[in-house]
């Protein structure tokens, strides 16, 4: 099997999959996402010639720039190279409007959220919310963007700036927690693995953002749960983050369809990218 590994250089998860991919027999190489062309007719890309993709990097670029990468994606998934994960799965997960939208039609529990693109109308979600919110860059990761306002001066200038530069004021009800959230690792409708992230004296629980994971097992319950948003968005890969709630049960915080597993794998003894290796390789 020869494999596409889109990512924006060399980092360590590009890294641990080429060493999963040769452990196992398979051919590997990285590809620069911002460097992927196409010609027609036919389905000639940069990415010609591999059995399979696995996206690793969503990088920042112009509306036309992100169009062409999906719909490079969605055609050589059409003529039979498996996009891991789907052009479709990571179009929702990445807008996080959309895959919260998902999660609610699907009756999946979510925090209260408020989508606006001018402040006063975020103003209004905010005292709706109880003053007391996350602000989240609607496109992002790691816990980076985001912000707790609880404060209705700080929430005016907040939200001016952000719809000064065009931004959409994504705007969670902040959920008093005990300090954790559980990540569930789903590969191919399975739990593969899972950790409890500890916030380090705050409430950002992200371990790039200095939480402490915590490996655990998983109850039945949480299982359940996190294999349904994955599935909802349609991810066969997917970090999906549960946020316990003052009542009990879970909040699905968030499904990221570009996963990582740097602070999992270590913690956890699961070999991450060799799952996804071999995960490939049997769909194939």
């Amino acid at each position: 099997m020869r494999i596409a590994i889109l990512s924006s250089g060399l980092g360590w998860h590009v890294r641990d999959l080429l060493r999963a991919a040769s452990a196992l027999g398979h051919s590997a190489e990285p590809v620069d996402f911002r460097r992927v062309w196409a010609r027609l007719p036919g389905t000639v890309t940069a990415l010609s010639g591999f059995d399979a993709v696995i996206v690793r990097t969503m990088p920042p670029g112009s509306l036309e720039q992100v169009v062409f990468r999906m719909d490079v994606l969605q055609r050589l998934e059409n003529h039979g190279v498996l996009v891991h994960n789907s052009p479709r799965a990571l179009e929702i997960c990445v807008d996080k409007y959309l895959a919260s939208a998902r999660l609610d039609a699907a009756g999946l529990p979510t925090p209260p959220t408020a989508v606006c693109q001018d402040a006063e109308a975020a103003i209004e979600a905010f005292a709706h919310l109880g003053g007391d919110v996350v602000v989240k860059p609607l496109f992002g990761s790691e816990g980076k963007g985001m912000m707790r306002v609880q404060n209705l001066d700080l929430a005016w200038t907040v939200f001016r700036t952000l719809e000064r530069t065009g931004a959409i004021l994504y705007l969670q009800q902040f959920i008093h927690h005990p300090g954790w959230d559980l990540r569930v690792f789903v590969l191919q409708g399975k739990a593969l693995a899972a950790m409890r992230r500890h916030a380090k004296g705050g409430w950002r629980t992200n371990v790039a953002q200095g939480g402490r994971p915590e490996a655990v097992d998983p109850t039945a319950d949480e299982c359940r749960l996190a294999l349904a948003a994955a599935a909802t968005v349609g991810a066969d890969a997917a970090g999906v983050d549960l946020l316990p709630r003052p009542e009990g049960g879970y909040f699905v915080l968030e499904v990221n369809a570009v996963p990582g597993w740097k602070a999992l794998a270590p913690t956890t003894g699961v070999d991450v990218a060799q799952a996804i290796v071999q995960s490939l390789a049997q769909r194939l």
